[in-house]
């Protein structure tokens, strides 16, 4: 253990190894032939063995290896060859000075040494060979890999020269590797650029009495010609040659050493080690890891499939380096609906006590990553995300100026929706702190709205005046929080507050695409009482109101001169026309509409169950992967196109999103500049600083807790985050929105989650049966600009939107509400409430709390959600943000209920907590 703690704990500059490809070669007897090196199996991650059949490699699995060979292996490192840092150019050079070496210090007669030497130089047998069948599959990899041929070509070719021209078996180098490029180009994409290999050769002989061993490692990787199936340069060899009969044996201590190479571990110690016992430490330090399958219990040839997570090596590598093993939630990133982290240690929450001095830090923190914001969009994932984001936005627009329309008697309307969205949305994401925000009106906002108008209206105030100086006031301070670093608070909302307001926001998003839905099916109701073979009985037809009255009449004057005095057939009349001139439908089919609900319904649930498969579609087993992962970029585009065709194809006259086509005030009584004086006597001006109070706490609770979510430190955002700058802007626009008379808008939770999930990007290259690790999420201000810029000019892409069905959107909405809570931990705690102990997952806070607890813990956020849900409700529902206030509060109360080490793994510990010191002191007290 000292021994390892000294290898992995140096310090020095130097940059971590790189990934090792390691192949195993044995010395077989091809087809009745010669001797040759043939490849049997091969490792990144995870071992690949080429099938007996020969045609094909098997599926990356988990490699199992027997103890024996370990102890074997390490018998074989005590007695071989130990070479570290040899200076060779060429595989014979490598060869010689092995042989020399052996013979040096006596462990090979040097009357065997032609013998050795001809035997390891003898050619390799790459596994190049495929079925003559293709799938469709492996002809897309070829078409879609022809660029990275060349860019390798690029790469690999020039260092030819440097190297010998011919190798074993004469075949020219430059020909050589452009064959094996060709022949392993999709394999190479799995490997990352600066990636070395390790070469193990086992074989049995005939001319030795004792094993003939050598470990060793390059000073430089070289490319040692035909030794490697890809053109990856060398950096480790491996080299047992033994007397008859031991094959067997020989095949698995070449997995064994195989298999350490691929351990990070081992890796690290294998590039860093300085002699002989640092390696075998290296082996012991894996051996103590092993875990030991009983072979009654076990099959030892089932193949164990690669665990869709990996654990860390860094828990091994803490073990030797001083680290903590136990790790919590506050402290460690989110991890398989678990995990994430507090943000009492984020830099952008601490208070500097100075006049602006957070909206300063915050400046200076993003400056220097504006001009990345920009560029870093450039990629093809960006185009996805800008369109689903734009039919959210669009539809969320249309639905929020919809409903505002009703509220205040169009003073506000779709089309003033459509102009603040855009408005707000592009200044915001250009000069904002967190630019994968997106904003929106929420909610409580339209709450107040209805309120503010009706109270407006009773009292003869001017509604948009009275709301001009409402929103000056709350600007004002907003302006106030930014001032005096009052984002600070933000790191008192812990996961208990955030999960539970992101998840009332996402019940909203899934109970209202239903409700919608619900709505439709009212406005087209269905027959249940329709029987096909009655359907002789069924009619509906105009008739004039005075049954008296001929079944041809003249109409009115207007009517009859716009008619050029004709008369009017009232059976020929629409049901529009029918109700407008003083007719009546009768007959029993007259309140049915067939057909539009039921198809409704299918795109609503097509669009919401296609858009999730299609999403999860880069997990599936079909195509290469970049046809996968485009696929699953695109997921929601898809399904929107996929169900608008089918729409268009079946003809039924379905409702469609309908926009403004014209730009001008949805009132006539208003215009685009509201004024400030007139309207009002002048002490409402100073009375509306008390309901402004309101707005700022729905304001900053809203936006802050949002930004709060979207920061969390499992996205993994590099570029900082900006609370202050953030809030500062959207006082700003507040401004704007109310001189314009235009909604205002806050960060909209659900619409923001889906924005960072339609960016999160993961490694290009892993292991064969290695998952993509998540990198991160691609920041910018490029998509979220261009959403909102879309959406203004909207209105002129009313002919193009007009073929979009609105119950398509509305699964787009059942989509966004279910997608975001996903990894929530209250959503895992909530399943547990309905599973046997047997069947539970093993969440890291199952091993550390008490089960009663973790279900008290859930119970307790239930209540607390119930209760908002309630209170969104009702007329309270202005106080909406009061009560999200109140969350903090409960969780405050919970350090009384729960211990904090419960609370560590089940939420986020509040900063500077009294209760968590003592505990700590009193672990102290135990410790001395």
């Amino acid at each position: 253990a000292e021994r390892i703690r000294f290898i992995l704990g140096e310090e020095d500059d130097s940059p971590a190894p790189p990934q090792l490809f390691t192949e195993l070669d044995e010395l077989l007897a091809v087809d009745g032939q010669e001797m040759e090196w043939k490849e049997t199996a091969r490792w990144i991650k995870f071992e690949e063995k080429v099938e007996q059949g020969g045609e094909r490699w098997s599926k990356p699995h988990v490699a199992t290896l027997s103890l024996h060979s370990l102890f074997e292996l390490r018998t074989c490192i005590e007695k071989g060859s130990i070479m570290l840092d040899m200076e060779a150019s060429s595989l014979p050079q490598v060869v010689e000075m092995i042989v020399d070496n052996q013979i040096e210090t006596g462990l090979l007669k040097s009357e065997l040494k032609d013998k050795v030497t001809y035997t390891l130089l003898r050619k390799h047998r790459h596994q190049t060979k495929k079925s003559n069948l293709r799938s469709l599959a492996d002809i897309g990899k070829t078409v879609s890999s022809a660029s990275l041929l060349s860019s390798r070509a690029q790469v690999l070719l020039p260092g030819a020269s440097q190297t010998s021209l011919f190798v074993a078996g004469g075949v020219p180098h430059s020909r050589l590797i452009f064959f094996l490029l060709k022949a392993r180009l999709q394999f190479m994409k799995k490997l990352p650029r600066d990636a070395e290999a390790s070469n193990v050769l086992v074989g049995e002989v005939d001319f030795l009495e004792s094993p003939f061993i050598a470990f060793v490692r390059l000073q430089q990787a070289v490319m040692l010609g035909a030794l490697t199936e890809v053109p990856v340069p060398t950096r480790f060899l491996f080299i047992l040659l033994g007397p008859k009969g031991k094959a067997k044996s020989y095949h698995e201590i070449g997995r064994a050493i195989a298999t350490l190479m691929s351990d990070e571990v081992f890796h690290d110690i294998a590039y860093k080690a300085k002699d002989r016992q640092d390696l075998i430490a290296g082996i012991d330090e894996f051996l103590d890891e092993v875990i030991v399958l009983p072979p009654g219990e076990w099959d030892p040839a089932i193949r164990i499939e690669p665990p869709k997570s990996l654990p860390s090596s860094d828990k091994r590598k803490n073990m030797y380096s001083g680290g903590e093993n136990l790790q919590m939630n506050g402290d460690t990133p989110h991890d398989g609906g678990h995990g994430g982290g507090g943000h009492g240690d984020c830099e952008e929450l601490q208070r500097t006590g100075r006049f602006c001095g957070g909206l300063i830090k915050d400046l200076k923190r993003k400056a220097p990553f504006f001009a990345s914001d920009f560029y870093d969009v450039l990629n093809i994932q960006a185009l996805s995300a800008i369109l689903f984001i734009y039919l959210a936005t669009v539809t969320n627009a249309i639905t929020f100026g919809g409903l505002l329309g009703d509220a205040t008697e169009n003073m506000q309307g779709v089309l003033e929706s459509f102009l603040g969205t855009a408005v707000t949305g592009a200044i915001f994401c250009l000069f904002a702190g967190q630019p994968l925000i997106i904003l929106s009106s929420t909610g409580p906002v339209l709450v107040f709205e209805r309120l503010l108008f009706n109270f407006s209206k009773d009292n003869d105030f001017d509604y948009l005046e009275f709301r001009l100086w409402i929103g000056l006031w709350s600007a004002f301070q907003c302006l106030i929080l930014v001032a005096t670093d009052a984002s600070f608070l933000v790191k008192y909302f812990t996961r208990f507050t955030e999960e539970g307001f992101s998840s009332l926001i996402s019940f909203i998003f899934i109970y209202d695409a239903f409700k919608k839905m619900i709505k439709l099916a009212d406005h087209y109701p269905i027959n249940s009482e329709f029987k096909v073979d009655y359907i002789t009985h069924y009619s509906c037809a105009c008739e004039p109101l005075d049954p008296g009255y001929p079944t041809v009449q003249p109409i009115t004057r207007a009517w009859a001169a716009r008619q050029y005095n004709t008369t009017i057939d009232w059976s020929s009349l629409t049901t529009k026309e029918c109700l407008k001139y003083g007719g009546q439908l009768v007959g029993n089919n007259c309140d049915y509409v067939p057909d539009i609900t039921l198809m409704s319904f299918i795109l609503f649930f097509g669009t919401y169950t296609c858009s999730m498969a299609l999403k999860k579609f880069k997990t599936s087993r079909y195509f290469p992967t970049t046809a996968r992962k485009l696929i699953s970029d695109f997921a929601i585009i898809l399904s929107i196109l996929i169900f608008c065709g089918i729409d268009a194809l079946v003809g039924v006259d379905t409702p469609k999103l309908i926009v403004p086509s014209e730009f001008k005030p949805t009132s006539p009584e208003r215009g685009w500049f509201i004024p400030p004086f007139g309207g009002n006597p002048w002490w409402v001006y100073l009375a509306a600083a008390i309901p402004a109070l309101l707005v700022t706490i729905l304001i900053f609770m809203d936006q802050q807790i949002t930004a709060v979510i979207v920061n969390r430190k499992e996205h993994k955002l590099k570029k900082g985050a900006g609370y202050h700058l953030d809030l500062f802007w959207v006082a700003i626009l507040m401004i704007i929105c109310s001189f314009m008379g235009l909604p205002w808008y806050v960060a909209a939770t659900v619409i923001s989650i889906a924005h960072i999930d339609s960016l999160k990007m993961e490694t290009e290259t892993s292991a064969p049966g290695e998952q993509p690790k998540f990198l991160g999420v691609r920041e910018q201000r490029v998509t979220g600009f261009i959403v909102f810029i879309l959406t203004g000019v909207s209105v002129f892409m009313a002919p193009i939107l007009k073929f979009i069905p609105m119950p398509v959107l509305y699964g787009v909405f059942l989509y966004m509400g279910v997608a975001s809570l996903n990894g929530v931990q209250f959503m895992d705690r909530l399943k547990l409430l309905l599973m046997p102990l047997k069947h539970q997952p093993d969440f890291i806070y199952l091993r550390h709390v008490p089960l009663r607890r973790v279900h008290l813990f859930t119970f307790l956020q239930v209540v607390c959600l119930a209760l908002l849900w309630i209170l969104k409700s009702t007329v309270a529902a202005i106080i909406f943000p009061v009560m999200i206030l109140a969350l903090v509060a409960v969780r405050k109360a919970m350090d009384y209920l729960f211990s904090q080490h419960d609370l560590s793994f089940l939420d986020d510990v509040i900063p500077e907590k009294d209760k968590k010191k003592k505990e700590d002191e009193k672990k102290k007290k135990k410790k001395k």
